[in-house]
């Protein structure tokens, strides 16, 4: 009498794999790349436009205006345009890291190994976007030049669901998972 065959594990579909934590991760991470990267290519090809918020909200301009706190308002257009490109410049920045990151997801997703690089380099550039948005627009913008007094230049929306989307990236990145390995 034959011995029974032992049961060999099935591999999952390529279309389950799609399905698995590293794919969410990298999806997530190109997700939040191209995004910043046309943030970047909008505030270089139509610089006037985010220009006029930040002199806003620098300004306190459309804010209560209350004298115990004009004091901080920055009215030096240079100094106003400084802040703008330096704004850019972080933009650019972390779309570079995050695209880096995107890219070091590739191969990693290919042998299904090796996923520490495009980790470390996406939880870089995540935690970048989460310093502009969160200590650049909410806390800077935000409370010091209390752009959420006003209604006409008032960018904390816009900075919440970008602090959003770079949290989940950034949850999903670090969550621990028999995915992961220390190799790469």
């Amino acid at each position: 009498m034959p011995a029974p065959a032992a049961a060999t594990p099935t591999r999952p579909s390529r279309l389950l794999a799609l399905g698995t934590l590293p794919v969410a991760a990298a999806v997530l991470t190109a997700t939040v790349a191209l995004y910043l990267l046309l943030v970047v290519f909008g505030n270089i090809t139509d610089f006037g436009t985010n220009q006029q918020f930040v002199h806003h909200v620098l300004a306190m301009d459309t804010t209560f205006r209350d004298r115990h706190l004009m004091w901080r308002a920055i009215t030096s257009p240079a100094l106003q345009d400084t802040a703008y490109v330096a704004i850019i410049v972080w933009e650019a920045a972390t779309a570079l890291v995050l695209t880096v990151a995107t890219v070091h997801w590739i191969p990693a997703l290919r042998r299904r190994g090796g996923y520490a690089r495009a980790r470390r380099a996406a939880t870089l550039g995540l935690v970048m976007m989460l310093l502009l948005f969160g200590a650049g627009f909410i806390a800077i913008g935000g409370e010091w030049f209390a752009m959420w007094q006003s209604k006409a230049w008032n960018g904390l929306d816009a900075a919440g669901r970008n602090i959003t989307l770079a949290g989940i990236a950034l949850l999903v990145v670090q969550l621990p998972s028999r995915h992961w390995d220390d190799a790469g």
